[in-house]
């Protein structure tokens, strides 16, 4: 059974940074891509980060490039989320995601707030 587990999340103050983390099991984790995607209050789902199984392909929304960092470590089954100069606009349920799944897990809360 897949499992995922996103953690890391809180309250940031504008420009500020969090580290997102996802623990994952339940399936073959370094073959798999993964993605990362939010939702914000009132709004559907955004994709926000792309990762290849190796973790030597990524790709970013254009709301967040450069911001942020999408990464992965095989032998931990864990996939992360730098995020820095966080923005109001960030604010939203974190999830992670096996590509082409709808597979998640209960998300992490990103408020960025003075």
């Amino acid at each position: 059974e897949v499992q995922l587990v996103e953690s890391g999340g809180g309250l940031v103050q504008p420009g500020g940074s969090l580290r997102l983390s996802c623990a994952a099991s339940g399936f073959t984790f370094g073959l798999t891509a993964m993605d990362w995607v939010r939702q914000a209050p009132g709004k559907g789902f955004e994709w926000v980060s792309h990762i290849s199984a190796g973790g030597d392909a990524t790709t970013y929304a254009a709301s967040v490039k450069g911001r942020f960092t999408i990464s992965r470590d095989n032998g931990k089954n864990t996939l992360y989320l730098q995020m820095n100069n966080l923005e109001p606009e960030d604010t939203a349920v974190y999830y992670c995601s096996p590509t082409l799944s709808d597979k998640r897990g209960p998300g992490t809360q990103v408020t960025v707030s003075s």
